[in-house]
């Protein structure tokens, strides 16, 4: 006969917590995108199973030495942006009344940025190393929703 109530017996483990969660754990393939500019990858499409519907897009982008990663904007999805790694200058522009900002970002002095839509937005990476952004977005993405535009 077997001691039902002991943490690490099996058997107390499936009767009081139900059957193993393990079979429910998934490999997702994701795609890295890599240009001489650096790299992009998307960590959450929002679309995984299991995910709820509101949620949007988690990636990371890499940019090289001197390179500008961007440069577009938004009629509907709007941006949060934290730099995790280097140092950046990201330029902003109203594409309506054309005010311009720009903000020094590294991780040093961490902040996240949060971006609305229809401002114009880049990054240029002006530290000695790679610079890497943290982004998420509150849309899936739809190419009829990034508009290019030069700053």
């Amino acid at each position: 006969m077997q001691h039902l109530g002991k943490d690490g017996d099996e058997l107390y483990h499936k009767i009081i917590f139900g059957m193993s969660n393990i079979s429910k754990v998934q490999l997702i393939h994701r795609h890295l995108i890599k240009d001489e500019r650096g790299w992009f990858f998307k960590a959450i499409t929002g679309c995984e199973e299991g995910i709820p519907l509101h949620t949007g897009e988690v990636y990371l982008t890499m940019g090289i030495q001197g390179q500008i990663k961007g440069g577009h904007y938004h009629p509907e999805a709007v941006e949060w942006f934290t730099v995790i790694e280097g140092e950046a200058i990201l330029r902003l522009e109203d594409i309506v009344t054309h005010e311009r900002r720009e903000i020094l970002l590294n991780f040093e002095q961490a902040v996240s940025v949060f971006v609305p839509n229809n401002v114009a937005h880049d990054f240029k990476n002006v530290g000695d190393g790679n610079m890497i952004i943290l982004a998420y977005t509150d849309k899936l993405y739809d190419p009829a929703d990034t508009i290019q535009y030069k700053l």
